[in-house]
């Protein structure tokens, strides 16, 4: 009860049951009514002569009293009914009554056991109030009322986040001004029908959301109409048009090299067919672009099988020096080709890692290989392993193992995108090096699925350094 209701409550009450000039403006006229047949019979007999005055005035006293007495408690309550019903009738809730101790008229006793339920059902009401009230501010989706002018009835917390806060009657045009979006809300208030609507919200990550508008069966108290529900989509979307450049970039990469195959057989079997030294050249250009084909074929499977065992957790742990060392030993003949070192420093003992050794091969055989693909000749390449510090967040110990080269470096700017699927920084240097784009896209995903982490860090001109830390096997 808010310290108005108590002091409203304490007013009422101090004036209704302890006001005794009230009652007793109401107490004379009935008490003056029902004992007057026994004062005019107390007075005849006086005048008569078979009454003494004085016991007849007595008579009259004590009768005035003894109904004054009788009637103090009914008019009493009869006083507090009609303030009830006065109270009742301005639709003002009514004070709490005191508690029912069964003492009083049977009339009394019901209205305040009609109050105490009224009050009852009044908290009840209020508590359902708020948890709706909460519940509505607490949707993660962006909600606003919308009323029969679209002005903005209410909005929930969600709404406010995104798009600000809504004073309410502000016209919806003030903070979604979506041409489209409008003009289906029209429709849907003028109709009186339910619509949908996808539209883009222009900001620094440009937020797509599809409007899910309903008109309601009847309108509310406070003048809704209509719902208006955003559902953020952007991620979506995002993962759509990501597909839609994975089948565009595999059918690019894929053509070029069936292209140059079906070139050079229509060249043999046309003007080349007796020129052995011709054939000798497209033969070995015929050979290399199919094995390029059969490159990207293999990591098309092979991000395909990852991604469909990304959340999947890997079982059994692997010793994560003897997977460095195969995979130095693998490289050294790329190594020597390009005049370059491989250099493992490894800080042991290092715990076991939680995954597999196959996948755990495969994240730093391609890591390696871009670094002898893009270091730069007679240069050497580092791959170190490390405690990591610091630990996971939930205190997990980590091993960090990062590959270093000495290459041209990579611009900031590309950094965020290298994992993407067919990136490249130079798109010409990555083919002509036998690249498919989909190496490091490989890598982050055997990393998530590790639950590690891949960093990124280069200098245009000095080179890059490729950390992946990876959680450590507890005893």
């Amino acid at each position: 009860m808010t310290p108005h209701d108590i002091h409203r409550q304490s007013v009422y009450q101090s004036s209704m049951l302890a006001d005794p000039v009230h009652i007793g403006r109401r107490l004379l006229p009935v008490v003056a009514v029902l004992s007057l047949p026994t004062v005019v019979v107390l007075l005849v007999l006086a005048t008569q002569g078979w009454l003494d005055v004085g016991p007849a005035l007595a008579g009259c006293a004590v009768t005035v009293s003894l109904l004054a007495v009788a009637l103090r408690p009914t008019l009493r309550e009869l006083a507090e009914i009609a303030r009830y019903a006065r109270v009742l009738g301005r639709g003002e809730p009514p004070p709490q009554p005191q508690p029912i101790t069964g003492t009083g008229s049977d009339m009394m006793v019901a209205l305040r056991q009609v109050v105490r339920a009224w009050h009852d059902q009044r908290d009840e009401l209020s508590a359902a109030l708020k948890f709706h009230e909460a519940l509505f501010d607490d949707l993660p989706s962006p909600i606003f009322l919308i009323d029969a002018q679209r002005r903005v009835v209410r909005c929930n917390r969600a709404a406010e986040e995104i798009f600000g806060r809504q004073p309410p009657g502000r016209d919806l045009t003030g903070s979604l001004r979506v041409p489209d979006l409008l003009e289906t809300l029209d429709r849907v208030l003028a109709e009186g029908s339910g619509d949908e609507v996808e539209f883009s919200q222009p900001s620094p990550d440009d937020r797509q959301f599809r409007a899910m508008i309903r008109r309601l069966a009847s309108p509310g108290a406070d003048g809704t109409v209509a719902i208006l529900a955003l559902h953020d989509i952007s991620a979506m979307k995002r993962i759509e048009q990501m597909r839609a450049d994975f089948v565009a970039n595999a059918s690019h990469e894929l053509r070029t090299p069936l292209a140059a195959l079906l070139g050079f057989i229509e060249t043999l079997r046309g003007p080349a067919r007796d020129d052995a030294e011709a054939r000798d050249r497209f033969l070995a250009i015929m050979q290399e672009q199919g094995e390029r084909m059969s490159r990207l074929i293999a990591d098309l499977l092979t991000l395909s099988r990852i991604e469909l065992q990304e959340y999947a957790r890997p079982e059994g742990h692997a010793d994560i020096a003897a997977v460095l060392k195969r995979v130095v030993s693998s490289q050294q003949l790329a190594a020597v080709q390009r005049r370059m070192e491989l250099v493992l420093d490894i800080a042991e003992p290092l715990p076991p890692l939680y995954g597999q050794e196959e996948d755990l091969e495969q994240i730093f055989q391609n890591l390696v290989d871009n670094a002898l693909k893009y270091g730069r000749d007679g240069t050497s390449v580092t791959i170190s392993a490390r405690p990591a510090e610091p630990q996971s967040l939930d205190g997990r110990p980590m091993v960090a193992v990062a590959v270093i080269d000495q290459g041209e470096g990579i611009a900031r700017q590309h950094l965020p995108r290298l994992t993407e699927r067919f990136f490249r920084v130079d798109t010409a240097r990555s083919r002509r090096l036998g690249g498919t784009g989909l190496g490091l896209a490989i890598v982050k995903h055997l990393v998530n699925r590790h639950r590690g982490q891949l960093s990124i860090d280069s200098r245009e001109g000095v080179g890059s350094s490729f950390t992946v830390s990876l959680p450590a096997k507890i005893n």
